[in-house]
């Protein structure tokens, strides 16, 4: 019964995501804005604010011994590339048309303001919304509670108690204390350019590159979905994700590379 429930889940998302690539065809990078489109040349897109009249998204698709890798650098440098509704709306159309192009094997977002990641939701746009609007904006420490998933996400990466601790004290944590609590990966010493997180996630998704895209897929669905399940149904979708993986054209070239004693040539077949 698990088995099958979990086969339907991935039957339901593979239908979905054969859909969404039907219609969202790749058009080649270009500009979005509020006020209409105009084309860019490869390998670059920007995602521009009229207000500002600044490309607030920049999104690259890197070349050479990177392709595959696709750079999407936020620059609010006015407001600490705090998210509004604009950049959320922007990034969100980004990663959708990223979704649909098979070619993009890995995806990094990154701060293209020196200093700064993102500091968090916009409280200048939120003060002159309305209170049906602040909803998806809510922030800590101001009477309201996190609304963009930390309550759930959280405490299912760090557990339940230290997580209650970080929100109720509304605690800030440094880098070294983020990685010992498991709540990043890596703490880098920041270089003279600035940019020595960027250029560790560069190196981390250079090693992804030569890996199977359909099975790296499929392991990342089955372990997110995995997580919200008991153990019975998690094996169960982990058998119905390896099953998407025998018809492929890339399963047969792992094997094949591996009796020639070669490096696999992966196309995502």
């Amino acid at each position: 019964m698990a088995a099958a429930t979990a086969l339907g889940l991935l039957q339901g998302r593979a239908r979905l995501a054969s859909a969404a690539a039907t219609s969202l065809s790749r058009q080649g990078p270009r500009r979005l804005g509020r006020g209409g489109v105009s084309v860019l040349p490869p390998p670059w897109r920007g995602y521009s604010s009229e207000a500002k009249g600044e490309e607030e998204l920049r999104v690259r698709y890197l070349e050479d011994e990177h392709k595959g890798i696709v750079v999407l650098g936020i620059n609010r440098s006015h407001a600490k590339n705090a998210l509004n509704k604009n950049l959320i709306k922007m990034m969100s159309k980004a990663v959708d048309t990223l979704k649909s192009d098979k070619k993009v094997r890995t995806v990094i977002f990154r701060s293209e303001v020196p200093g700064i990641f993102c500091a968090g939701a916009d409280l200048k746009e939120r003060a002159k919304m309305h209170s049906s609007e602040v909803s998806s904006f809510v922030s800590k420490a101001r009477a309201t509670i996190n609304e963009m998933g930390g309550t759930q996400r959280l405490p299912r990466t760090i557990g339940v108690s230290l997580a209650k601790e970080l929100i109720f004290s509304a605690r800030v944590v440094d880098g070294e204390e983020a990685k010992s609590i498991g709540l990043i990966s890596h703490v880098v010493e920041q270089n003279d350019a600035g940019d020595a997180a960027y250029k560790r996630a560069l190196a981390l998704a250079k090693e992804f590159l030569p890996q199977g895209p359909v099975a790296v897929r499929v392991a990342k669905l089955a372990i997110n979905q995995g997580m919200e399940v008991d153990l019975v149904t998690g094996l169960a979708i982990e058998e119905a994700c390896y099953a998407q993986t025998i018809p492929t054209k890339d399963r047969i070239e792992g094997l094949l590379s591996f009796k020639e004693k070669r490096p696999p040539r992966y196309k995502g077949e």
